[in-house]
């Protein structure tokens, strides 16, 4: 059901709405055509018109109609809602109904999150002693080798809509010694102010583990975290205590204090801003073994790609550390980020994640224990090369390659919709051509709006693109019969829903250009799909010398 807001508007009165109807119900009545084929095609369309009217004339309906469009109708549960509700209510109860959905949907899902870390050292790559090699076979080539990883794992599972259960666990080796561990958490959501969790934990690295852990919004600005635990093991019980209180000190800054007791106490504090172009955190710590003081920014380029560079620094009494990089979107669920860290006595290392959905990929690579300035060059032009000729040889292709088995897989979908719709808007065009005779008839006579030429579609305009085939449908008729007055004027929305009017081209960008003669003089104006449009304009005029 096509409703028709584009004819009326989303803000119409009573009283336009009812002109509307009346006006659509006049072209498409059955009665006004006796060849039987365009008397069925006027019947459904009349009865298209109907649908609609009800739904527009209903105050609540409409109300639905006017926040969520047709999604917003096919909501179950709309039958039970008190009548007479302001449009916030409908709102409100809207919300209700999609939360009450996606709670259901959420007993049968789980959110599996994971992260594989893969450590390599490199350091013969820039370290290596040439003389130690000599008698070695094979001995002109650097070992590369990997010395360390690390594999975890966590999946929840709601029990009810307050409470959760979130099973984790990991596996860790660093030069063949290796262990692991199992967690089980069970989260209580006790109120809309806060929520607590109960930790259990196991494995043969650190010995049997409970905890508890609480957050709490103090107040609309501020909340406080507790984690508390106790780590069995052979040499005793090591308790561990872990306070935060953070607040709002404006719309993009939060402050955070952090108090931290145990085999690592120590004392934070740290401002985090963050806007929808940069990211900055200063942070300093005082404590057992480690204090320090780090500063980092962080620049959102407002790219499809999501592109962001950030750079740091951190001294403390294990050295200075500073590091650089980026990341960057290469695929609808794919983050690909590099930093390379240079650091006393740490030395060179290059670290590169890739997220992909929920999962976590992490490989850090130790090139050098020496500030060389080599290594520091090659792991800053390296992986920048790397990327650049996998982003043209693979990614884009890819990409593309995956965007257009979308659309495909889209149009394939919406065969039999666009199908129905085409027939739909042919009919109309063929009951339209007596009214139409009569506004052309009635505008010639003032000399006022006549409808030329309107395509509806997509245009090929870029010299680049010229092997590509416009797709475009004929709207002359059904633009003409929407003229009122000399007058043209289609509301912000998409032109898919005219009378008339069908999607040519799913899934790709869509305009209206339409030649017109007003007064006697052509005009021409090519409108972006979406867009308002208003005619007659003298903008759109086309110069007699032209």
């Amino acid at each position: 059901m096509q409703l028709p807001e584009h004819v009326i508007g989303q803000k119409a009165t009573q009283e336009e709405l009812k002109g509307s109807y009346r006006r659509l119900c006049m072209l498409y009545h059955p009665d006004k055509h006796r060849d039987p084929e365009l008397k069925r095609q006027a019947e459904q369309l009349f009865n298209l018109v109907h649908q609609a009217y009800e739904v527009l004339s209903d105050p609540q309906l409409r109300a639905i109609y006017d926040i969520y469009g047709k999604r917003g109708l096919d909501v179950e549960g709309w039958e039970v809602v008190e009548r007479k509700r302001t449009p916030v209510e409908i709102r409100e109860e809207f919300e209700r109904l999609q939360r009450e959905r996606e709670e259901r949907r959420l007993q049968q899902r789980t959110n599996p999150k994971g992260m594989i870390s893969v450590g390599v050292d490199a350091t013969d790559l820039f370290d290596r002693y040439e003389e130690d090699y000599k008698d070695l076979p094979g001995g002109g080539f650097p070992h590369v080798e990997i010395n360390k990883m690390h594999i975890s794992q966590s999946i929840e599972a709601p029990l009810t809509t307050t409470d959760t259960a979130v099973l984790s666990g990991s596996l860790s080796t660093h030069n063949g010694n290796g262990g692991g561990n199992i967690n089980l958490a069970l989260r209580r959501v006790t109120s809309a102010k806060g929520w607590g969790e109960v930790e259990f934990g196991a494995g043969d690295s650190h010995g049997p583990l409970l905890g508890m852990k609480i957050f709490r919004n103090l107040t609309a600005r501020c909340f406080v975290t507790a984690q508390c635990g106790l780590q069995f093991s052979s040499r005793g019980v090591r308790p561990g205590c872990t306070t935060v209180l953070a607040r709002h000190l404006d719309k993009n800054t939060m402050g955070y204090l952090q108090w931290r007791w145990g085999t690592q106490s120590s004392m934070n504090t740290s401002i985090v801003r963050d806007t929808k172009t940069s990211h900055f955190t200063f942070a300093m710590q005082l404590g057992i073994p480690h204090s320090f003081m780090m500063m980092s920014y962080q620049y959102k380029f407002q790219d499809d790609e999501q592109t962001k560079v950030k750079g740091s620094i951190k001294s403390g009494f294990f050295g200075t550390v500073v590091e650089y990089g980026a990341e960057r979107k290469i695929s609808r669920h794919s983050v690909l980020g590099a930093t390379v860290s240079v650091g006393v006595p740490q030395g060179v290392s290059l670290k590169i994640k890739l997220n992909r959905a929920s999962q976590t990929y992490f490989f850090p690579i130790h090139l050098t224990d020496q500030l060389l300035p080599s290594a520091v060059f090659y792991a800053t032009v390296g992986p920048l090369i790397f990327y650049l000729a996998i982003q043209r040889l693979i990614i884009r292709p890819y990409v593309r390659a995956q965007q257009e088995q979308d659309l495909e897989k889209h149009r394939e979908s919406s065969a039999s919709d666009i199908a129905r719709k085409k027939q739909e808007a042919e009919s109309a065009v063929l009951l339209m051509q007596e009214s139409v005779r009569r506004i052309i008839e009635s505008e010639e006579s003032r000399m006022g709006l006549i409808i030329l030429n309107a395509w509806y579609g997509k245009f090929v305009t870029d010299n680049s693109r010229r092997h590509e085939r416009a797709k475009v449908i004929d709207v002359s008729v059904p633009l003409q019969c929407l003229v009122k007055d000399s007058k043209l004027i289609l509301t912000e929305a998409t032109k898919t829903g005219l009378p008339g009017f069908y999607d040519p081209c799913v899934g790709e960008e869509k305009s209206l250009k339409v030649l017109y003669q007003f007064r006697g003089v052509m005009h021409q104006v090519l409108s972006p799909d979406g867009e308002a449009l208003r005619i007659p304009k003298q903008s759109h005029r086309i110069d007699a010398d032209t």
